[in-house]
């Protein structure tokens, strides 16, 4: 019986969070409602309140499980390695690619102002705990190096959504990470 209670509960998050993404890519987040919310998921209020206290809260929820799953993707390789590094960028776009249209609409600035900066740090933080080059420098050109890098490859990745992915999550990995590298060649 609770393994059909979990199912259920995490259905009923899923639909509220597409209904809110789908919602979010044609209205600011100011301008939506639970209860519009709550008629695109075919979900009742009492049900979004069991979940969420209202859809800031939700939206809060959608990046926090972002955040985490890029999180992992980030810890679960060895950056130094040049393959690994390969591979890890090419993870978080084969991630971006399923949830595109979360990504479209969470990395504009008008439906959620926060997720591109909460990316922005945890990537930063990420960058500046592991990369042995970025370590090398004064900590002052380290926090403008990551800042730098990031921001670019967000535009880079926002740019490869709006051309409709034309290229393969590999290609984009191996490009974002030449960008990169080639980027701190300067600083050796």
């Amino acid at each position: 019986m609770s393994q059909k209670l979990d199912r259920r509960k995490k259905y009923t998050r899923k639909v509220l969070k597409d209904s809110l993404i789908t919602l979010l890519a044609n209205k600011s987040l100011s301008s939506i409602t639970v209860k519009e919310i709550c008629e695109l998921a075919d979900i009742n209020r009492s049900t979004f309140y069991t979940h969420y206290t209202d859809h800031y809260d939700l939206l809060h929820k959608i990046e926090d499980e972002i955040t985490e799953d890029m999180n992992r993707y980030l810890h679960s390789y060895d950056y130094e390695k040049e393959e690994e590094s390969l591979q890890m960028t090419q993870k978080i776009l084969e991630y971006i690619t399923e949830n595109r249209l979360m990504f479209q609409t969470l990395l504009n600035h008008q439906s959620a102002p926060t997720f591109e900066k909460r990316l922005m740090d945890l990537t930063r933080n990420f960058m500046i705990n592991t990369w042995p080059r970025a370590n090398e420098l004064r900590t002052e050109e380290s926090k403008y190096l990551s800042s730098f890098v990031i921001s670019g490859a967000i535009h880079v990745i926002k740019e490869w959504i709006a051309q409709d992915l034309k290229e393969s999550p590999r290609e984009m990995a191996e490009m974002i990470n030449q960008f990169i590298n080639n980027g701190l060649s300067h600083f050796e």
